[in-house]
């Protein structure tokens, strides 16, 4: 993980997590077995919405880091949000990888070339949104710090 910390510094982490999110917000749209993309699948639009959140802690933590301020209830309620959101980034994990595996079970039907090139490029884009979503949350656990709202309430006097 230290070797992944050294390559991926936590300003190259938001800049790969954003791009990876771009990428895999045009992808929700493509469908692998047909070679097309479909905009008027409701289904279709999920993945793109979730990332919304995943884009404002990015831009929350870049903030923080940035103004050097301590963390706060708004984004600890984000970070709880990104990880169930992190859920349906394993299910669509998990997804891509049974349409791979389900290659070879249409051997008499017409499958793109793109088919196992795109799938993996895409398998491979969801294992990377996974680490950088972990890796940008370990960042803010050791830049922005830990979230202690108890011991901050402690230290303000409400008398003056």
């Amino acid at each position: 993980m230290n070797f992944i910390k050294g390559i991926l510094t936590w300003k190259r982490t938001l800049i790969l997590s954003v791009g990876i999110l771009l990428l895999l917000n045009i992808f929700s749209f493509y469908g692998l077995y047909t070679n097309k993309f479909y905009f008027f699948k409701i289904d279709n639009y999920i993945f793109p919405i979730l990332s919304i959140v995943h884009i404002v802690f990015l831009y929350v933590l870049w903030f923080k880091i940035k103004e050097d301020e301590l963390s706060d209830p708004p984004m600890r309620t984000l970070e709880y949000v990104l990880y169930i959101i992190s859920l349906v980034y394993v299910y669509k994990l998990v997804e891509t990888i049974i349409i791979l595996l389900s290659y070879n079970d249409f051997d008499n039907h017409l499958i793109p070339g793109t088919f196992l090139p795109l799938g993996y490029f895409m398998l491979l884009l969801y294992i990377l949104l996974l680490l950088v979503t972990y890796l940008a949350i370990d960042y803010r656990k050791k830049i922005v710090g830990t979230y202690l709202f108890d011991d901050m309430n402690q230290h303000v006097d409400h008398w003056k």
